[in-house]
Order: C-alpha cells, then sequence, then structure tokens
C-alpha cells in the first residue's frame, strides 16, 4: 500500500483540509492518507478550538486514515523544529510523499530556496544575527536576511512572507537535513489566505477566519457552508457537552495563576523565557482583566505575539527548558485513530517500522510522552475549570476506530 503524508493541525477541519487531502491522495495515487496532527496546544502557541480526540475524528471522517500525535515538543516550536519533528515522524511511518498545502503552488521555488539557504548558511546566519542585533525580531531577520541572499543567483525562489510557504520551505529542508527518501509536493492553497476573515460568497475559508466567527458569533451554524458535516456535527456536539469553545481567555484564571505563584528566577527556568522578559510578566498580570489585555500590555517590537503565545504555553504546563531541548527527534508513534483503511496499512507495515506504536500510554515510560501528557492533563483542567465537566484523559482513551 502507498501513503502520502500531511501535517496538519486542523483548528478545526475545514472545506480547504478536504480540499488538500482528497488531492493529496488523488496526484499521489496514495492507497491511504497519513496525518501528523498537533495535540492540544498548537505551532502559535494556542490550545486547540477543541480537544486532539475530537480533530481526530473529524479528519477520520472526511478522506484521512491515519491520525498520529506530534509531540508537545515539536507541535508547540518554531516552525523548523515543527517541521523536523512532523516529517521524521512520516518517515518513519514509511509515507511515500509528503503533501503540503502553499501560497506558491509550485514546487520548484521550494528546491530552489532550500537549494540557495544551505549553499550559504553561514552568510545567512550571519545575517539573521546582524538584523536581531538591531531589535529586529527573529521572524522578520529571517525574512530580511533572506531577501539579501535572494539576490545572489537569479532563480525562481518563495516568497517567505507567506506563511504556509515558510512551513513548507521548512518541510523539504527537514527532509534533507535528516536525509529521508520521502518525496515532497505541494497543492495551491485555494481563494482564503492564511488570517483572512470569512467571505460568505465562498465555502473555502481559513481556520483562523472560522475560528473568529465562532468566537464573535458564539454560534457554530455561523460556520456551516466552510466545514465538512463531520465537522459541524463534532463541533456542535462540543458546544452542547462544555458550553464554549477553547482559546486563552478560556483558560485566563490557570494561566494567571501559573505566572503568579512564580518569581522572576522561576520564570526564567521555563521554556522560551529569556531576556527579561519574566519582570514584564509578573507586572501586567496582575493587573490584566483578560488575556488580550495581558497580550497587548506585554508586547512589544522584539517579541512577537506567536513568541509570547508560546512562551507562555510552556509556563502553563510547566515545560522547563531542559525538558523541552533534551530530544534529537520523535521516540514513538502516537496513534491517535485510524480507518479500516489505514488498519490495514499498519498491519502491512508495523514489523518494519523503526519506532514503536504507542496505542495505549499507560504501557509506556517515554519521556517526551509524559510531556504530551502533562500537557493533555492541563488542557483538559482548563476545560473542567470553565464547564464544569471532565474530558476523558490519554490514560482512558484508546485509538479511534472507523
Amino acid at each position: 500500500m502507498k501513503a502520502v503524508g500531511i501535517v496538519v493541525e486542523y483548528n478545526p477541519f475545514h472545506n480547504g483540509h478536504y480540499y488538500h487531502v482528497t488531492q493529496s491522495k488523488k496526484i499521489t495515487n496514495a492507497d491511504v492518507v497519513v496525518a501528523v496532527m498537533s495535540g492540544p496546544f498548537l505551532q502559535r502557541g494556542e490550545p486547540s478550538l477543541v480537544s486532539k480526540w475530537h480533530r481526530a475524528k473529524m479528519a477520520l471522517q472526511s478522506g484521512v486514515d491515519i491520525v498520529v500525535e506530534l509531540p508537545y515538543v515539536y507541535s508547540t516550536a518554531n516552525a523548523p523544529v515543527f517541521a523536523e519533528g512532523a516529517i521524521f515522524l512520516l518517515d518513519a511511518l514509511q509515507c511515500d510523499a509528503f503533501s503540503f498545502g502553499s501560497e506558491e503552488g509550485k514546487l520548484e521555488p521550494f528546491i530552489n530556496t532550500a537549494n540557495l539557504i544551505e549553499e550559504h548558511n553561514e552568510e545567512y546566519n550571519a545575517l539573521i544575527k546582524k538584523y536581531v542585533s538591531t531589535g529586529t525580531s527573529y521572524p522578520q531577520s529571517l525574512y530580511y536576511a533572506y531577501e539579501q541572499l535572494k539576490q545572489k543567483k537569479n532563480e525562481n525562489y518563495i516568497d517567505l512572507s507567506k506563511p504556509n510557504n515558510i512551513l513548507g520551505y521548512h518541510y523539504i529542508a527537514a527532509a534533507k537535513k535528516f536525509n529521508l527518501s520521502i518525496q515532497p509536493m505541494t497543492i495551491q492553497r485555494l481563494h482564503a489566505g492564511y488570517h483572512d476573515a470569512i467571505n460568505e460568497t465562498s465555502t473555502i475559508a481559513s481556520a483562523t477566519g472560522i475560528r473568529k466567527e465562532i468566537f464573535q458569533k458564539r454560534n457554530v451554524e455561523a460556520i456551516r457552508n466552510f466545514v465538512p458535516n463531520s465537522t459541524y456535527v463534532h463541533l456542535v456536539e462540543w458546544q452542547q457537552q462544555f458550553s464554549k469553545f477553547v482559546d486563552w481567555d478560556a483558560f485566563w484564571p490557570l494561566l494567571k495563576y501559573a505566572i503568579m505563584r512564580y518569581n522572576p528566577e522561576n520564570l526564567r527556568a521555563f521554556a522560551d523565557v529569556s531576556e527579561g522578559i519574566e519582570y514584564a510578566l509578573i507586572k501586567h498580570v496582575k493587573h490584566s482583566e483578560n488575556f488580550s489585555q495581558f497580550m497587548s500590555d506585554i508586547k512589544s517590537k522584539r517579541y512577537t505575539w506567536t513568541r509570547l503565545q508560546r512562551m507562555l504555553t510552556h509556563i502553563f504546563t510547566g515545560i522547563t527548558k531542559d525538558e523541552l531541548h533534551q530530544f534529537k527527534h520523535p521516540t514513538y508513534i502516537r496513534l491517535l485513530g485510524m480507518t479500516k483503511n489505514g488498519q490495514a496499512y499498519l498491519s502491512e507495515r508495523k514489523k518494519n517500522l523503526e519506532l514503536p506504536i504507542i496505542s495505549r500510554v499507560a504501557q509506556a515510560k517515554d519521556q517526551m510522552l509524559q510531556i504530551d501528557i502533562r500537557a493533555s492533563e492541563m488542557y483538559a483542567l482548563g476545560v473542567e475549570l470553565f464547564s464544569q465537566k471532565k474530558i476523558d484523559g490519554d490514560y482512558k482513551t484508546p485509538p479511534i476506530r472507523l
């Protein structure tokens, strides 16, 4: 059986994701689609709208055959580390190809960009340091360094100001770094940009636009035309059971407590806390009525919104620098769910996989997995706080089988 892999968050699964799944399978002539999906906390440092189990069901009922969890240490990391963890897992699952959506839509510019940066890596890193030293944010410094580097050759390169192009480049760079045989392919995103609001004349919308609509109108019906029916059903189910969807404002009392209970020295131990930001966190958290106000107070030119959210995610989950940076690559495959087709694929390949497949966490003692479990427990605690209802944790929830 032939497999194509995809890297996803599905926050939530929408019509654009469905197009990506179906086209990836069609173009590669694959028998199965394997999705590496972020768990309860996402790459931009946010808690997911609904639980990973709800999101996995959305995917499995809309064309994905296997869903595995991207470990927390990768799902909450910057783009290069996020990509390395995800592509490593897709290769470990013996996928023949990986497919990503992009604003570019053509593969050649991605290959040219990866070769350019690899060939001039020392110069590239020196340029990044130069821009960072002027107070420019790290992501913006990367962009400026790349734009300067592009002038060396008259080639067709990608636009690295676009979020999906950025991730696509890092997926290809990750495959090159680990010398993997898995082959890349890209599919152009349809209509909606990454941050675009909902356009009522289309049935394609970004996950960002969909979440914004849900939180503003507090009504899932408002986004029904932009998601498959399975997504709509699971969103309605979540709202009926837990009363509201998850964002940082929903978790604000717990996050506020997590920050206020520490002194500056203690806060410095948490991952991504640096350069004295701990003093600003303590100063402003006491007087902020909600998460949005807190973020507005601590944001600066040096600290992007995403960088701050990742930092706060690690404080919330209690993940220290030492814990986060001790791993070189994923050490297991955490199975969240599969269809019958996916089960047939795993049965065929299981004996030859180099990483263990974990379906029940009680049987595993892996350190990276323990971090995942802690993150899931903190997410569940936040949901319980605002809803007074419990989510079944990782120890009680078996993989989904369709």
